[in-house]
C-alpha cells in the first residue's frame, strides 16, 4: 500500500474524534477564536493531507508534520502545526467572498481558507517545488477543494497577474516581503519574517505608504526557496552536534570554531531570574537591537550536550565573530529552594574572544532586565527599500532587498 493510500485504511470515526479534539484543545488555548476559523478546522480532515504522518500526529494541535527533506534530511516542505495556521487565519480576518494568495502550498491551509471564503471567494496557493504542487492538487481535487487554484512558481512574481489580493499567508520562512503592492486597501498580509536571525510572524496592516506590523508571534518556518531565499552565515560544527547561525558579516572560521567549542570556556552568571513557563522572547529582540553579532546557536539533542548547554535547544541566542562565539545559559537559581523552578541565566564564552563576547552579552542581559523586560513589545513598521526612514530613538532599521524593517523601543 503507498503512502498516499494508507489513511484510505483508518476508520473514518478516529479522524473525526481526534480532529474534534484538535478543534477543542485550539479553541481551549485560544489560538481559535472565531467560529469561522473553528468551523474550518472542523470540516477540512488533516490527515487526507498529511498521509505520511500516523493518524494522531496528524490530528496534533501543537506539531508539524514533515512531508519532505533533502539529501541532507534538512525539512523542505511540511504542514505547520495547528495552532500557528489558526493564529495566522484569526489574524487574516478572512470573509466570505475574499480573494486569498496563499505562498507556501501543502494544500491543508488552502482548504481552510477555501472553508472561510466560500464558494464566490478565490484561492490561490503558490509554490515553487513541482512535488509540492502536484501533490497539493490531487490532496485538494480528492476532498473537494478542487476551486482552489495551485500555481507552480516562484513566490516573488507567481502571483503578479492574479492581484489584488484582500489577504495574503506566507507560510514560509520569508527574509523580505514584495507582496505589499497586491495587497488591496483594507487588507491583511500575515508574514513569518526574518530579521537578524529571529522570525516572527507579523500581521501586516497598511498605515500610508508604509504597512504597520501587529501581533509579532514567535514562529519557525522552512526557509523560502527561489528568488527571496537568504541563507545568512552558518558554521556546522562536529559533524553538525552545535550550529552557529548569523545574518551577514565575514564568513565563519569553521576551523577556529571548532577548536573553541572543546576548549575551555569561560563563564558568567548574570543574576537574572526567570520562572518556569516565563516568556523572556524579548531578550532576542534586544539582543538584535543592542549587538551586531547577535545570532542563534542550535544543538542536536542527541549528541550536543556534552558541546554546549544552551538555555533553550532552538533559537538559543548568541554573540557571534569569526572564530568565537557565547551563548545564553541556565541554572537553578539561588532561590530555587524556596520558589518553585526559578532559573538564573548565565553565558558560556569559546575561543580567542569568548571572554569578551561572554561580557558583552552578559551585560546586555542585565540591560533588558533592568530597561525593557516588563515593557511592551518593541512596535515594528514596514517600509520600501527606498523610502527615507529615520532610525528610531531606541532601536533598528534591518534593510532589505525590497523593502525595511523598523524595530523601535518605547
Amino acid at each position: 500500500m503507498s503512502a498516499d493510500a494508507h489513511t484510505d485504511a483508518l476508520p473514518p470515526a478516529s479522524a473525526d474524534r481526534l480532529r474534534a479534539e484538535m478543534v477543542a484543545a485550539l479553541t481551549e488555548w485560544g489560538s481559535i477564536r472565531s467560529p469561522e476559523v473553528a468551523e474550518a478546522f472542523a470540516k477540512v480532515p488533516r490527515d487526507r493531507f498529511a498521509p505520511e504522518a500516523a493518524l494522531d500526529a496528524a490530528y496534533s494541535a501543537r506539531d508539524v508534520v514533515i512531508t519532505k527533506r533533502d539529501p541532507d534530511g534538512r525539512a523542505t516542505s511540511s504542514i505547520s502545526a495547528p495552532w500557528l495556521q489558526a493564529e495566522m487565519l484569526e489574524a487574516a480576518r478572512l470573509t466570505r467572498g475574499a480573494r486569498v494568495l496563499e505562498i507556501g502550498s501543502g494544500g491543508y491551509n488552502a482548504a481552510l481558507i477555501a472553508e472561510m471564503v466560500g464558494p464566490d471567494g478565490f484561492v490561490l496557493t503558490v509554490d515553487i517545488d513541482p512535488w509540492v504542487t502536484e501533490r497539493a492538487a490531487r490532496f485538494l481535487a480528492d476532498t473537494g477543494y478542487s476551486q482552489v487554484k495551485v500555481v507552480l512558481g516562484d513566490a516573488e512574481h507567481a502571483a503578479d497577474e492574479y492581484g489584488p489580493f484582500d489577504a495574503i499567508l506566507v507560510t514560509v520562512g520569508a527574509w523580505d516581503c514584495p507582496w505589499g503592492w497586491l495587497l488591496a486597501p483594507e487588507g491583511r498580509m500575515v508574514v513569518p519574517l526574518r530579521f537578524a536571525t529571529i522570525t516572527r510572524s507579523f500581521t501586516f496592516v497598511r498605515d500610508g505608504d508604509r504597512f504597520r506590523g501587529l501581533n509579532p508571534t514567535v514562529c519557525g518556518f522552512i526557509a523560502m526557496q527561489g528568488a527571496g531565499a537568504y541563507r545568512g552565515r552558518e558554521a556546522v560544527l562536529d559533524g553538525g552536534a552545535v550550529t552557529l547561525t548569523i545574518e551577514d558579516g565575514p564568513e565563519p572560521d569553521v576551523d577556529a570554531l571548532g577548536r573553541a567549542l572543546v576548549e575551555p570556556r569561560s563563564e558568567l552568571w548574570t543574576g537574572v531570574e526567570v520562572g518556569g513557563g516565563e516568556p523572556f522572547d524579548t531578550l532576542n529582540l534586544w539582543l538584535a537591537t543592542a549587538e551586531d553579532r547577535f545570532g542563534m546557536i542550535w544543538q542536536d539533542p542527541d549528541r550536543g550536550r556534552d558541546l554546549v548547554q544552551t538555555a533553550i535547544r532552538w533559537h538559543c541566542p548568541a554573540l557571534i565573530t569569526r572564530d568565537s562565539f557565547a551563548y545564553l545559559a541556565l541554572r537553578d537559581a539561588p532561590s530555587h529552594a524556596t520558589a518553585a523552578a526559578r532559573h538564573e541565566f548565565g553565558v558560556y564564552g569559546h575561543g580567542r574572544h569568548g571572554a569578551d563576547l561572554a561580557r558583552r552579552l552578559h551585560d546586555q542581559i542585565k540591560v533588558w532586565d533592568r530597561d525593557w523586560r516588563r515593557r511592551p513589545q518593541p512596535a515594528f513598521s514596514l517600509h520600501p527599500a527606498d523610502a527615507a526612514v529615520p532610525d528610531p530613538a531606541v532601536g533598528r532599521i534591518f534593510r532589505k532587498r525590497h523593502t525595511q524593517l523598523v524595530m523601535a523601543w518605547t
